[in-house]
């Protein structure tokens, strides 16, 4: 099977290369799963000083990024002749989310994220892009670290990425609930201790334990990702004792 392709435009190549040549993402490189090209967006400007950006019209605070060095850094890349989604990294664009790295990773196809900086983009650079992502409600100092998230997210659901398969199944927001806690040794730790039903070795209580925990966990914190999980009878059933319990204390 091909590997899932990311590139990256940016001015900071190094970060990108830096993430992405360490642990599970180095792992997945070397095995093929997935291929990170990296681009930087000075190799395409035309000037001896190299200029990727310059002051906004009408005035104001910072700096923007130019539509030129852009834009022919995408007529570059198209010269493959690949199909490729282009995504504009920027606080206005849609919120990724673990739906949408599911369905980039069953994609399979050919990413290309550009890292924005300074206080945004030339406006007309929107228009060479297929879609404009988020990663919150926040403002970061470049579009390096989204690039990287969406990298990482989509990556451990490729076939092969993760070691265990089990582990990004039961992963928060696979299910629809956050996780369940874990512990590992000591059994006792400065006098919290290890839930009695992990010692048991008892496996259907222990599925069941975890299961409830989820759901204690999600009700407690973020109840409204519950209005949008896939409950069964069971976990109904759990939930009403949760919720019983949660009264009586």
């Amino acid at each position: 099977m091909a590997a899932m392709v990311f590139e990256v435009l940016t001015i900071f190549p190094a970060l990108i290369e830096a993430y992405t040549s360490e642990s599970i993402m180095r792992r997945a490189r070397e095995k093929g799963v997935v291929e990170v090209f990296v681009y930087d967006i000075r190799e395409f400007t035309t000037d001896r000083h190299r200029q990727v950006d310059d002051y906004p019209y009408g005035g104001g605070a910072g700096m923007i990024l130019k539509p030129d060095p852009v834009c022919r850094a995408l007529e570059h890349l198209d010269r493959d002749g690949e199909e490729r989604l282009k995504v504009l990294l920027t606080p206005a664009g849609r919120v990724f989310d673990q739906s949408l790295a599911e369905e980039y990773a069953r994609s399979r196809g050919r990413i290309l994220l550009i890292a924005g900086r300074y206080e945004g983009v030339d406006e007309r650079i929107r228009s060479f892009v297929d879609e404009e992502l988020s990663i919150g409600d926040y403002v970061l100092t470049g579009g390096e670290l989204p690039a990287l998230v969406i990298i990482d997210a989509v990556t451990r659901l490729l076939p092969g990425a993760v070691g265990d398969s089990r582990s990004v199944r039961e992963e928060s927001f696979t299910t629809g609930l956050l996780d369940y806690p874990q512990y590992t040794r000591p059994p006792d730790f400065r006098g919290m201790k290890v839930p009695e039903v992990l010692l048991s070795g008892n496996h259907e209580l222990i599925r069941r334990w975890r299961r409830k925990e989820a759901l204690r966990r999600t009700l407690r914190r973020r109840p409204d990702l519950l209005r949008k999980a896939r409950l069964d009878e069971e976990d109904r059933r759990l939930l009403k004792e949760i919720k019983e319990e949660e009264q009586w204390r």
